[in-house]
C-alpha cells in the first residue's frame, strides 16, 4: 500500500516513515510543508497520505488545504489528518464532501501503534477514523433538529461507535449488546437518514459522515 506523509517535524516524520514500513506500507513520498504535499499527493496518487494540519510556510492549515485540494482533483483521495488539538473548523472542512476516505486524529494517538495503523488501514479502505475526542467536540454544538434528531440516543451512541471505525461486534462489546441489536439499531439508523440502498460500508460511512456535520 502507497502512503504519502506530510509532517514538519522531522523526528516524527522519520518516525511515521519507519513505522509504516515495518507494517507493509510503502512511503513514496515524505514532505515537510503544504506545497510540495499538493505536489506528491497529485504526482503519486497514493493508497492513503498521513497529513499534519499545520505545515510550513504559515503553520496555520496548509496540510489540510493541500489535502483537500488534492481531494478535488482526485476525488475520493484518502486522507488521515493528524493535529496537535481538535480544531472544529479543520474537522468539518475534511468531511464537507462526503465521500469517505477521511479520518482526523490527534497525534498523541500515533503511539497506540494498533490503533493508528488501524486507522491508515480503514481510511485507505475508504472508510472513516474519527479520534473520539474529536468526535464529542464536533457533536457538542449540533441541534436536535432535522433527521438526525429522530435517532434515539441508543442509535446516537451506536453511530458514534461507527464513526469511530468500530465494527457491529466491536459496538456490541463496547455496549454491552448483541450484534444482532446493534444490526437493528444501524438499519433504523439508514433509514432514519433516509439513505439510499447501497452496499452496506458505502451507508456506513454516508450515515457516519452525515453525523459529524450534523445534517
Amino acid at each position: 500500500m502507497r502512503v504519502v506523509i506530510a509532517e514538519d517535524l522531522a523526528l516524527l516524520r522519520e518516525g511515521l516513515i519507519k513505522l509504516l514500513q515495518a507494517h507493509q506500507f510503502t512511503v513514496v513520498a515524505a514532505v515537510d510543508n503544504g506545497p510540495d504535499l499538493h505536489k506528491a499527493l497529485t504526482h503519486h496518487r497514493p493508497d492513503v497520505a498521513v497529513v499534519d494540519v499545520r505545515l510550513p510556510p504559515t503553520f496555520t492549515d496548509e496540510g489540510l488545504q493541500a489535502a483537500i485540494s488534492a481531494r478535488t482533483q482526485i476525488p475520493g483521495l484518502p486522507i488521515l489528518v493528524l493535529s496537535q488539538h481538535v480544531e472544529q473548523l479543520y474537522a468539518r472542512e475534511l468531511l464537507s464532501d462526503d465521500t469517505g476516505g477521511v479520518g482526523y486524529l490527534l497525534k498523541d494517538r500515533v503511539f497506540d501503534i494498533g490503533q493508528f495503523i488501524e486507522a491508515v488501514r480503514r481510511v485507505a479502505a475508504g472508510g472513516t477514523a474519527m479520534d473520539p475526542a474529536v468526535i464529542s467536540q464536533l457533536l457538542a454544538r449540533q441541534d436536535s433538529h432535522g433527521p438526525l434528531g429522530q435517532l434515539t440516543p441508543r442509535e446516537r451512541e451506536v453511530l458514534s461507535e461507527m464513526a469511530e471505525g468500530r465494527s457491529n461486534s466491536a459496538i456490541a462489546g463496547r455496549l454491552y449488546i448483541t450484534e444482532k441489536a446493534v444490526s437493528k439499531h444501524i438499519n433504523n439508523i439508514f433509514t432514519k437518514l433516509d439513505l439510499p440502498p447501497s452496499s452496506d460500508d458505502s451507508r456506513r460511512v454516508l450515515a457516519v459522515l452525515a453525523y459529524l456535520n450534523g445534517q
